[in-house]
């Protein structure tokens, strides 16, 4: 088992464990995020961008842990607006080769966006995790974060 796996396992099950009786969706939120960017201080952001119940197809910026994010993105914007017009996981290896990537911070090199549906199977919101490196996500971060983010959102 690698590194990275055994470091997603722990912080789960921390991250479980502090959710455990907490229904709220924005306690819930920043402390995935705050404990996310705790294990894994090389990422730049990590955050929520949640969909605004005001409009039918635009995110606003929601419990975050780095410098000022994007406030709204438009579904099928940038990676993020990708993953929630999509509702699908996007690991993008090099931002600069992402066709209408958003550059809210200009370090960002790699980012992986993962959609959340809830319970009912409404997209409530997208975890976007920015890094400096490219190629800093592969199918580890994947799989480990959509695991964590239906336990904790999916209930």
């Amino acid at each position: 088992m690698n590194n990275k796996k055994m470091l997603y396992e722990e912080v789960s099950r921390q991250i479980l464990a502090v959710l455990a009786n907490e229904d709220n969706r924005i306690a819930q939120m920043a402390t995935l995020a705050c404990l996310l960017a705790q294990a894994f201080p090389e990422n730049i952001w990590t955050g929520f961008y949640l969909v605004d119940p005001t409009t039918s197809d635009e995110l606003v910026v929601g419990p975050y842990q780095g410098t000022l994010g994007c406030l709204r993105i438009p579904y099928g914007k940038g990676v993020c607006g990708v993953a929630a017009a999509t509702r699908e996981t996007q690991v993008i290896v090099d931002v600069h080769s992402f066709s209408g990537h958003i550059a809210c911070d200009s370090r960002s090199a790699s980012e992986i966006v993962i959609p959340i549906i809830d319970a009912t199977g409404t997209l409530i919101a997208v975890l976007d995790i920015d890094n400096p490196l490219i190629g800093a996500f592969d199918n580890t971060d994947q799989l480990a974060l959509e695991a964590l983010t239906k336990a904790v959102f999916s209930r």
